[in-house]
């Protein structure tokens, strides 16, 4: 991925995206907002002052020459359940408060959005089909396989070609910072796999997680190839000059956005 500038914000930029399709990964950087939530802060449910937050959505979508109304994100709680728009002209305000960590659609004149601060924003898309998806995996999320099911619902309703679509895993905390526990590898194990291959043991009952990994193995499970998921290297936690990050500053931080919009 290439950091590129757009208006007065800064974004990741698969290599991978076509022609007429919008997307990538946000930096914390262009926006208004003051410590600890500076700049760039996109998250209305942070403690950061809501007109700020609100003149940063702005400025971000109006980069992109769209209105604040045209970005749908929603209310992410951890879980594996999806939302499917498949209705042309939708009501976006009828959305804003359901409790979902995935968007999938294939209409396009809005842009999907998920918040993270070191869970991983995933977007995948299939450019001819006109397709895509926005999705937030947290361990949770990981855990019960909700790249799985986002995979399934792209192909099976909206036939989507398993080896035409692509993937971009956004910037998310690295393994080396991301300690868990035995509740963590118990899901794990009882849920999408891969713990020998994800996890690394640092002391006794506690594992170093990379989330990465996982989405990547989630992903090539699920159907696709290998050089169709693309991942963003930095960590979350140690580039502050860059992201947000929940565990580095301790929950009292903003929000990044991954975000895919349809030609």
């Amino acid at each position: 991925m290439k950091l590129v500038r757009q208006g007065k914000i800064s974004y990741l930029k698969p290599t991978t995206v076509g022609e007429g399709l919008v997307a990538g990964f946000s930096t914390r950087n262009g926006g208004t907002s003051r410590a600890p939530y500076h700049s760039l802060n996109l998250g209305l449910h942070t403690e950061d002052q809501l007109v700020n937050v609100e003149g940063n959505r702005s400025t971000f979508t109006r980069s992109f020459d769209l209105q604040p109304h045209q970005l749908l994100t929603v209310k992410q709680v951890h879980g594996r359940d999806l939302l499917l728009i498949d209705e042309p002209n939708p009501d976006l305000s009828h959305f804003l408060s359901l409790e979902v960590d995935a968007i999938v659609t294939n209409q396009p004149g809005f842009m999907l959005g998920i918040l993270v601060a070191d869970c991983f924003p995933v977007l995948l898309w299939d450019q001819q089909a006109r397709v895509a998806a926005a999705v937030h995996v947290g361990w949770r999320g990981a855990a019960s396989g909700i790249l799985a099911q986002v995979v399934e619902t792209m192909v099976e309703h909206f036939g989507c070609p398993i080896d035409k679509l692509q993937a971009a895993v956004g910037p998310g905390i690295g393994a080396h910072k991301y300690e868990v526990d035995r509740p963590v590898r118990d899901a794990f194990r009882q849920g999408s796999g891969f713990w020998n291959e994800i996890a690394a043991e640092v002391s006794l009952g506690h594992w170093q997680l990379d989330l990465a990994l996982s989405c990547r193995l989630q992903l090539e499970q699920a159907g696709l190839k290998p050089h169709r998921v693309e991942l963003v290297a930095e960590c979350t936690c140690c580039h502050p000059e860059l992201f947000f990050s929940y565990r580095r500053d301790k929950g009292e931080t903003g929000r990044q956005l991954g975000f895919i919009k349809l030609p």
